[in-house]
């Protein structure tokens, strides 16, 4: 396992977004399915949201690796299940931690353009992010749904729609995100929450778990 996998899926789910081909749909929950790479691997993440609650989950290998977060950035871990090797872990994150990941999101001033395309399906308008360094970004948006706060990172508050191409960051990790598809499905039970079965940890054990890295 390595940490950098969680850093950049952390970057996902502070900025997990969705969008319609429809006329614009309001969401309070469903399920967005959003495709990128991890450390140059193919990677198919699905996120379940609700109005306080985000919670997303991939496979790596033999782990399947679940982020937890609310809305108001009070609680955040990372669950880790290794059937193979009978390891069920949960790292949960302390309030410094979390104020770091959440300071160490970029600022960005957008600038609109005139370029338009669809994107799996939806109808979405090019926007210029640029950071404090100056850097650019393209940042394709669409006006077609409303989420909740809950399911869109503040740094792209700004962008005048809901990001569907875009790039995601955390802890100096970044990686490009494409929204495939949502539907408004209701998360099974036990979604947002640690099951009993799992050994709570640190976050610090976890690096050490994966080495330190």
């Amino acid at each position: 396992m390595n940490i950098k996998f969680f850093n950049v899926a952390l970057g996902i789910v502070l900025t997990a977004t969705t969008i319609s081909a429809s006329a614009q749909k309001t969401y309070t929950q469903g399920v967005i399915n959003i495709s990128t790479t991890m450390q140059g691997q193919a990677v198919e993440a699905k996120t379940y949201f609700t109005t306080d609650s985000l919670s997303l989950s991939f496979t790596a290998g033999p782990a399947t690796i679940k982020i937890l977060k609310d809305a108001k950035n009070k609680f955040m871990a990372i669950l880790v299940d290794v059937p193979v090797a009978s390891m069920k872990k949960a790292a949960i994150a302390s309030p410094a931690e979390i104020e770091q990941i959440v300071s160490s999101e970029p600022k960005f001033t957008f600038t609109q353009t005139t370029e338009a395309k669809q994107i799996s399906g939806f109808n979405c308008k090019k926007v210029v992010a640029t950071d404090a360094k100056g850097t650019k970004y393209d940042v394709w948006v669409t006006n077609d749904v409303k989420l909740p706060a809950s399911a869109f990172a503040e740094y792209y508050a700004g962008a005048g729609g809901f990001p569907v191409q875009y790039t995601s960051f955390s802890q100096g990790q970044s990686t490009s995100v494409t929204v495939s598809s949502v539907a408004d499905t209701k998360a099974p039970a036990g979604t947002f929450s640690i099951a009993p079965d799992f050994d709570k940890i640190t976050m610090d054990d976890l690096k050490a778990m994966s080495g330190g890295n």
